[in-house]
């Protein structure tokens, strides 16, 4: 006769009554977090353009003097964000000035004047030139391509994003018979700070992906992978 043991009985799962209100808690988490920290940091910086311009409006003209004529000295209002308002208005008028004849000819006369600054005129230059390249318009001045490159020794590859081909005495200095590319290594997570890298076109890997997923990749240190089908998985290389 056939005794019962325990391997005869499924094995019972333990209550865990706070399992699932953990698991809806992390559930929640994803959502929340980006959103909230999204807001704060347009909060924020929202807050540091309104300090910076609204000091340069007089007192009797400041937005909290205005609300306090129109609904009394009561009601306290946040009047955060006009600021920004102020300086989006005060941009386009000056981006619509100096592209006439008057608004050129007083850019030319205040940058020669700077010129005769030693110190203002590098400063001033170097700030200029990294303006016209962030805010250009031109595709020239806009990063390319994604790509992999051997860095900081052969066999370790790290995400780089392919900037223009190498011009100049920077072209003409380098011992190497084929073109050369100006490739910026963002670092992790902060991909604002990185390293210029001027590395031969054979030792560039393009990829794929865009120059916005791979910019995920290096944010997230790797953590979030870009695939539009499956996010969880590689895409799909041919040849392979």
């Amino acid at each position: 006769m056939h005794l019962p043991d325990d391997h005869d009985h499924p094995p019972k799962h333990k209550w865990r009554p706070f399992a699932g209100l953990r698991n809806n808690f992390l559930a929640g988490l994803v959502v929340v977090v980006p959103i909230a920290i999204t807001m704060w940091m347009i909060w924020t910086f929202v807050g540091w353009i309104d300090s910076w311009v609204l000091p340069f409006i007089p007192a009797a003209y400041q937005p909290e003097e205005w609300f306090k004529r129109i609904f009394g000295p009561e009601p306290r209002i946040n009047v955060r964000g006009i600021g920004v308002g102020l300086f989006l208005v005060f941009t386009v008028l000056v981006g619509w000035i100096t592209k006439g004849l008057i608004g050129r000819s007083f850019l030319a006369w205040g940058e020669g004047l700077v010129e005769r600054m030693p110190i203002v005129r590098s400063l001033y230059t170097g700030i200029k030139q990294i303006a016209e390249t962030v805010f250009s318009q031109s595709n020239e001045t806009k990063f390319d391509k994604a790509c992999l490159v051997e860095y900081p020794r052969k066999g370790i590859w790290a995400i780089a994003f392919i900037s223009t081909k190498a011009k100049g005495e920077i072209d003409a200095r380098i011992p190497v018979d084929e073109d050369i590319a100006s490739v910026f290594l963002p670092t992790t997570p902060n991909p604002t700070s990185g390293f210029l890298l001027f590395v031969p076109r054979h030792a560039v890997i393009e990829l794929d992906m865009s120059v916005e997923d791979a910019a995920k990749l290096v944010i997230s240190a790797g953590l979030v992978y870009p695939n539009s089908q499956d996010p969880s998985a590689p895409p799909e290389i041919t040849g392979k």
